[in-house]
């Protein structure tokens, strides 16, 4: 534990802490104390009367015009005064409260519970005449925190260098982290003390389409533990990201701190600002057990509720798609050569020499409808259906695709009757290449071909770098352009499940139909680098805080050299622990993502893909540790079934499902899909094992879960 100083000590007594105002959460096991030290904003946090974030700085750096030149974020001694982090008086104080319960439209459960104590502190700073409030909210599982900014005389128009929101830990703890970056999360997970954070930083980033490293800063959500007698769990992360550009944490290794770090844009500027406004929510979700930080929802109810008034067409949705073959390099996107120079508009697309291995063709999307169709599916998303694929990467081009024109093998008006008369609605993709202006462009042309073929839901993407040039996919003006497409779907009626976008963070309670995010290193990196078989225990307590992920699980074929002799490739699961994340992990747009010719070995398996829900009434986090092991129960919206899904990282574990969670004195059918006893991950994947039993709330099945395996329940109550 970090030592005050006795200079420090006798600092304090001698000027003294003015104004400190204190905090309790609703239950009275938190306290979070605010005070000014010589005009510096400071807040501390205490759990059971135990400190869990010592004394914290907060405030924001500004520029000192409300427009800015180039090399301009380099900082001069004489900027300090524009700044709005030192100097203030306390000019107000106001205390507030609430306890509510609300609906999600989709979610992990039917109610919602919002409860919070809040204090929302006006600072003054004399010198400028500018004033800002600071708000926190403490709920019983954590506080929230953020800046805001009325209108005034003197602070009008700003732009943000920096935003200063410090976290000061008292001890080391045990991190699960990603390193930081403007573009992308898709990075390995890795596991170290805070200390270590530094030394490990370098090694722990591969290459990405889109890449601008933040060097010795990491990601949020970031999950620590506290370990010893009395462990803690603490979550670090924000909530409601708008019209403001996403986060990260830059690491004070030796003191264990971390600081708010703003995705820039090419000048150095965070955030262009004009008052009346407010910043994102800071996030610290604090709890003596792993599986109560996974089950909070504070970061939801720091959002905004949603202003849509209809609501009815964002629905659940399982879906296949012709795209797993094209990450394993069994077929491509693009119709003609690969490297083909083309124009849209002016390339006749149809005189193109076909590469033969075109995936969006007409035979083939019409037998994934068949297959889809005859196993209870709703969707069925196609991607490379549309013109432009041949050059649409790493050329910065911006008019790369126009979201409108089908390929000449792709008959858009005949596999939309096609896949409507067998109940099967089609998934419009559209993949930006990062051109974010020339999509927008096309926005209102793309929804309408959508409305008229019938598509309700729609795949983006984001590969590569961003234009305009110069953004970052994380900076203000893409986090305000992924809300605008989701404002003009919402017009549509249309659902949004973006990719290489920006992780959620809680919107989902205002744009409901921003329905899923990748936004993390997900199952096509099983065909790229490999993900460690702890990644799936990990994500839930980190990228899965702030929103639903399209983690596109239910791969059976796990070795690629089934494909390709001699192709060392290979998903790093069994096949049972693919079943087990559909219920470990919240996807309401749900994908078997496998081709069909694999399910269709193993039919009994794929049982279970086509029986679990994938919108729920209740949400049992049954056990968890991050690294180690999720195990989670899901009641199905509107029905008494039950799902209950256990995975395990490379280690062999043992548990026993305790069945208390099912209403008392009612029989049950539990069919259990478990792995096989030769199961392994790398030697033997698809061994598998299932049975029906007989259940009451009384019951308990032990599981042994192999190295990176699992199991999977589905139960249904008996007549």
């Amino acid at each position: 534990m970090k030592k005050m100083t006795i200079g420090a000590f006798l600092l304090s007594m001698m000027f003294g802490v003015a104004n400190a105002q204190s905090l309790k959460s609703p239950d009275g096991k938190f306290e979070m104390d605010f005070q000014l030290k010589q005009g510096v904003p400071y807040y501390n946090l205490k759990y059971n009367g135990k400190t869990v974030v010592e004394d914290s700085k907060l405030g924001l750096r500004i520029f000192k015009d409300s427009s800015i030149k180039f090399a301009s974020e380099i900082a001069k001694p004489e900027d300090a005064k524009f700044d709005l982090n030192s100097g203030f008086t306390k000019i107000a104080e106001k205390t507030d409260s609430k306890n509510e319960t609300w609906q999600p439209v989709l979610g992990e459960k039917k109610n919602y519970i919002n409860h919070y104590n809040e204090l929302a502190v006006t600072l003054n700073q004399a010198e400028t005449e500018r004033s800002i409030v600071v708000k926190f909210r403490l709920f019983n599982d954590g506080l929230g925190f953020r800046y805001e900014f009325p209108q005034q005389k003197n602070l009008n128009y700003f732009v943000i260098r920096e935003e200063d929101s410090e976290i000061d830990f008292p001890t080391d703890m045990k991190a699960w982290w990603i390193v930081a970056d403007y573009d992308s999360q898709e990075y390995q997970y890795q596991e170290t003390k805070v200390s270590e954070i530094p030394g490990r930083w370098a090694k722990a980033a591969d290459a990405n389409a889109s890449q601008t490293l933040i060097k010795n800063a990491v990601q949020s959500p970031l999950m620590l533990k506290k370990e010893g007698k009395e462990p803690l769990y603490i979550n670090v992360a924000e909530a409601a990201v708008l019209d403001y550009p996403a986060s990260h944490l830059e690491v004070d290794a030796q003191n264990f701190k971390f600081k708010t770090h703003l995705t820039a844009d090419r000048q150095g500027a965070k955030g262009y600002m004009q008052t009346p406004m407010v910043t994102p929510w800071r996030t610290i979700i604090v709890a003596p057990k792993a599986e109560d930080v996974m089950d909070s929802k504070m970061i939801f109810n720091l959002n905004e509720p949603t202003k849509y008034t209809d609501t009815s067409y964002i629905k659940p949705t399982k879906y296949m798609g012709v795209w797993w073959e094209m990450i394993i390099g069994k077929s491509q996107w693009a119709y003609g050569q690969p490297e083909s120079n083309v124009r849209l508009g002016e390339t006749d697309f149809a005189k193109l020499t076909p590469n033969g291995n075109h995936g969006a063709n007409n035979t083939k999307v019409k037998d994934y409808i068949d297959f889809a169709s005859e196993n209870g599916f709703q969707g069925l998303l196609i991607e490379g259906w549309n013109v432009g694929w041949e050059d649409w990467f790493g050329r910065s081009k911006e008019y790369v695709f126009d979201f409108v024109t089908p390929y000449p093998d792709f008959d858009i008006k005949m596999l939309n009757e096609y896949a409507h008369s067998k109940g099967i609605k089609l998934i419009m993709h559209h993949e930006t290449s990062g051109s974010a202006t020339n999509y927008e462009r096309w926005a209102d042309k793309a929804f309408q071909l959508m409305n008229k073929y019938g598509y309700d839901a729609v795949k983006t993407g984001y590969v590569g770098d961003i234009i305009p040039r110069g953004e970052h996919h994380y900076s203000q003006w893409m986090i305000n352009h992924y809300y605008r497409i989701a404002e003009k779907a919402n017009e549509y009626k249309v659902m949004v499940n973006s990719h290489e976008s920006v992780r959620p963070t809680g919107e989902s309670r205002t744009y409901p139909n921003y329905i899923s995010a990748e936004a993390a290193r997900g199952t096509e990196y099983e065909a790229f680098g490999g993900n460690n078989p702890d990644h799936q225990t990990i994500l839930p307590f980190t990228r899965w805080m702030g929103g639903s992920m399209d983690y596109t699980p239910g791969i059976f074929q796990t070795k690629l050299d089934y494909y390709f002799p001699g192709d060392k490739r290979f998903v790093k699961t069994t096949l049972a622990k693919q079943l087990a994340l559909y219920v470990t992990m919240y996807m309401p747009l749900q994908m078997a993502a496998d081709l069909p010719e694999n399910y269709k070995k193993h039919m009994d398996a794929f049982q279970f893909i086509k029986d679990v829900a994938a919108d729920w009434d209740d949400t049992k986090i049954l056990s968890a540790e991050p690294g180690d092991y999720v195990v989670t129960a899901r009641k199905a919206k509107g029905t008494e079934n039950w799902f209950v899904g256990g995975i395990t990282d490379e280690n062999k574990r043992e548990y026993t499902v305790d069945f208390s969670f099912l209403d008392k004195g009612k029989k049950y059918e539990a069919v259990i899909y478990e792995d096989g006893k030769d199961a392994d991950y790398i030697n033997n994947p698809q061994s598998y094992n299932i049975y029906k039993k007989e259940i009451t709330s009384k019951s308990k099945i032990p599981f042994k879960m192999v190295r990176s395996g699992g199991f999977a329940i589905s139960i249904k109550p008996l007549k």
